[in-house]
């Protein structure tokens, strides 16, 4: 079952306050950008966010499991209503994950 786009932008304006946030769709689930770092992905309308040491410090009884079959396990984030959790996860999420790869030119 598919996300909802609804879900995903109450989650993503749940979000704005932590930095330039950004949905992109990726084979009908969505990722979560964060000032350009995919942190979390939505799948199913649940959220997922990757798991780090300072994640797991803000959430220390949060679940892990996989957002979908074969994947790595995430934070399963039960409740999206907190919004200061969940833009203090964000951050401190982002805070520990490497930047990403500059893109490669194709040449022509």
């Amino acid at each position: 079952m598919a996300s909802h786009p609804d879900f995903v932008n109450y989650v993503t304006e749940q979000l704005c306050e932590a930095g330039a946030i950004r949905s992109r769709k990726m084979f009908g689930e969505y990722g979560l950008y964060l000032n350009g770092k995919m942190f979390a992905s939505v799948c199913d309308d649940t959220l997922f966010v990757k798991p780090t040491k300072a994640g797991r410090a803000l959430v220390p009884d949060c679940l892990l499991a996989p957002p979908y079959p074969g994947a790595k396990d995430c934070l399963l984030i039960e409740n999206v209503d907190n919004r200061d959790l969940l833009c203090a996860l964000a951050a401190a999420t982002c805070d520990e994950l490497p930047s990403p790869k500059p893109k490669k030119k194709v040449s022509k």
